[in-house]
This record gives structure tokens, C-alpha cells and sequence, in this order.
């Protein structure tokens, strides 16, 4: 007998069917087109995504990273989070040395990369000019961000790469009424903690290039908040 599907994975399928679609920011709709039309130097012989990017992963995670926005030649160019650029490059090798990626190596959509116990997201679903989403962007992606936690129903811990995916997961928070306010929960690498229902959330920052070639975010740094995001989830 074929495997049914969990509720969890019908409910992300048909939210990331709703993401691609998605054209509420025109001037992010604008911007990837464009980005993928001209494309880089390096990218000339890619087809490019140019779309919304949906969530990847595990729908029955443990564990949730919500990072900041695509990258205009990463995940733009591939449609899946944090694939095909030096974020991700920097990211997948840790998930893979802490159990949550099946290989250390994320390239296309069609890589074969698993991942088990986990998945990705992030604030903004359209690469953002410059990496800054404008604040009306971020508020209207932030309903798909509500459905995905909704919809995961084991999950643990919370993951949050750099302030911007952290204050979006704190706002979250707030607006589905988890919490009261946001209190003393404060953007630092390293910084965790509790949430209603048992859970957890941890913060680190982004493994853009820009924090891992200046030595901001090494690579033990890293390791040890998926380390500790593993615990958590156990």
C-alpha cells in the first residue's frame, strides 16, 4: 500500500503550491523577474527560478530555521532555501555533521538532499533587493509563516538565523497570541529561550558570507547551536 500522507505534509504542500503563487509585493515580483532574466555572469547557462521560494524539509520536523529571504543568485536561481549560494554552503555541511541533511551539499532542487526532523523557512518567500525586505514585505508574508508553525504539530525548537528572521518569529509570537509581549526576548547569537507548549527558541546569526568571511560566525559557533537544537528537540 502507498504511504499516506500526514496532515502536516498536505497542509505545507498546499500552503507552498499558495507561496509560488504568491504576487502581493510588486516590487519584489519585479526585482526577481528582472534578476532572473539578466542573470549573473557565473549563472548565464541556469535556468533561473524567479518565484516565490517555499519551505523545504521535513514535515513532520522537530525543529524549524526561519532565516531572513532568499538570496537573488541562491535561492532564486534554485527555489529551494538556502541552496546554491555561500549561505548555504556554510549552513547544509552542519546539518549534515549534526544528523538533520542527508549530505553536506546543496546545489539544485534535484540534488537528492533530505532533510529528517527539519525545515526551513523564512520572513520573506522573494529575494528583497540589497537583502532588505521593506516592512509591509515582511507583514505580508507573515501569514504564511503563521500557517507553516500551525502546521507543524511536533514541533520542538525554533531556530532563528540573524535579527531580522528572529524579530519576524517574535512577531509571530505575539500575533498568534503565544505571547503578551515581546518582554526580554533580545536578538544575540546564542540566545535561547522558552516558549509556551514545551517549546524552545534559539538564535544565531545568519551565515551570509558577509558574518562567515570576517570570522562573525565560524563554523563551532555554529555547530554548537544545532547541537543544542538537537537536544532541545529530544
Amino acid at each position: 500500500m502507498p504511504n499516506r500522507k500526514s496532515r502536516a505534509e498536505l497542509a505545507l504542500a498546499s500552503l507552498n503550491e499558495r507561496i509560488i503563487a504568491c504576487d502581493r509585493c510588486p516590487r519584489l515580483r519585479t526585482y526577481d523577474t528582472l534578476v532572473a532574466a539578466t542573470r549573473r555572469r557565473a549563472y548565464t547557462h541556469c535556468e533561473y527560478w524567479g518565484l516565490p521560494v517555499p519551505s523545504f524539509g521535513d514535515p513532520d520536523a522537530a525543529v524549524l530555521i526561519v532565516g531572513l529571504a532568499p538570496g537573488a543568485h541562491g535561492s532564486n536561481r534554485t527555489g529551494r532555501p538556502f541552496t546554491g549560494d555561500g549561505s548555504g554552503n556554510f549552513l547544509y555541511p552542519v546539518l549534515y555533521q549534526t544528523g538533520f541533511a542527508s549530505q553536506p551539499n546543496a546545489v539544485s532542487r534535484d540534488d537528492g538532499m533530505k532533510l529528517k526532523g527539519m525545515l526551513i523557512t523564512s520572513v520573506v518567500r522573494c529575494a528583497p533587493p540589497g537583502n532588505k525586505p521593506l516592512p509591509d514585505e515582511i507583514a505580508n508574508c507573515a501569514p504564511y509563516l503563521d500557517e507553516e508553525a500551525a502546521a507543524l504539530t511536533n514541533l520542538r525548537v525554533v531556530v532563528c538565523l540573524g535579527k531580522i528572521g528572529f524579530d519576524g518569529f517574535v512577531q509571530h509570537l505575539m500575533r498568534t497570541g503565544q505571547i503578551a509581549r515581546r518582554g526580554e526576548m533580545h536578538f544575540a547569537h546564542g540566545a535561547e529561550y522558552p516558549l509556551p507548549g514545551g517549546r524552545f527558541l534559539l538564535a544565531s546569526y545568519h551565515p551570509s558570507l558577509q558574518n562567515t568571511n570576517t570570522g562573525k560566525l565560524t563554523g563551532p559557533m555554529f555547530l554548537r547551536i544545532f547541537h543544542r537544537a538537537r537536544e532541545l528537540a529530544a
